[in-house]
């Protein structure tokens, strides 16, 4: 939950336990990134150890604990799928107070998504966003399913079938030999071009204080494929 009581619909708090014994940890190991290109940076050295295991498990302790109690600073913001195979903090190797996340079926976005989204950049000057698609998305498949066979979801799932139909469209005109991971692609950059055209996100991204990433994260591998936006 934010500091203030903005809360975010979408927010979930992953686990933070992985294989692998913890590395030692200290209450602020490493400078907060103030800038787009090496909070990213700082994003994907994280995302290269979890690929190979070779973890730091940075920012989990109690000292951690006790130094981010009274206020945060995290120098990300990751938008992406509910996925459970798809924790933000282990697949990038971070910790307390190191990430803002939300997680949405499909990286849908609404009003409320997208204000939770606005407020680091807004309120913290957090210097980076993230969305993150992922190979084998349940929602995006079932989204895809309901709008190809004109069979609506039951309930408020068919609001996620409504918020990713922009990428059903697209992927319709060329579906490639995998259409649902042609539609997963779409959903991300089309996340991620809406974030960074956004009427306050905008203005931060065209001077460089913030990035607005769309990146795909494979379950087979458990690397992070940038897609658009990389911090020049």
């Amino acid at each position: 939950m934010v500091t203030g009581g903005l809360a975010a619909a979408a927010v979930a708090l992953a686990g933070c336990s992985s294989a692998g014994t913890p590395k030692a940890t200290t209450a602020a190991p490493q400078p907060r990134p103030d800038t787009p290109k090496v909070a990213f940076a700082r994003l994907m050295e994280g995302n290269v150890r979890w690929v190979s295991g070779d973890l730091d498990h940075p920012d989990r302790d109690p000292k951690r604990r006790a130094f981010v109690a009274a206020a945060q600073n995290p120098f990300g913001v990751i938008l992406s799928c509910i996925d459970s195979r798809v924790p933000p903090e282990l697949v990038f190797d971070t910790g307390l107070g190191d990430l803002y996340v939300l997680r949405t079926g499909g990286q849908a976005i609404g009003a409320v998504v997208t204000g939770s989204v606005e407020y680091g950049p807004m309120t913290g000057a957090t210097p980076l966003i993230v969305v993150l698609g992922h190979q084998r998305c349940g929602a995006i498949e079932a989204a895809y399913k309901s709008l190809k066979d004109g069979a609506p979801l039951p309930g408020n799932l068919q609001a996620i079938v409504k918020a990713v139909e922009p990428a059903y469209r697209l992927t319709v005109k060329d579906p490639g030999a995998d259409p649902v991971d042609t539609m997963i692609h779409h959903q991300v950059r089309l996340t991620a071009d809406d974030l960074r055209a956004n009427a306050d996100l905008g203005p931060l991204a065209k001077k460089g204080a913030l990035a607005v990433v769309g990146a795909y994260y494979s379950l087979d591998t458990g690397k992070v494929e940038v897609l658009t936006g990389s911090p020049a």
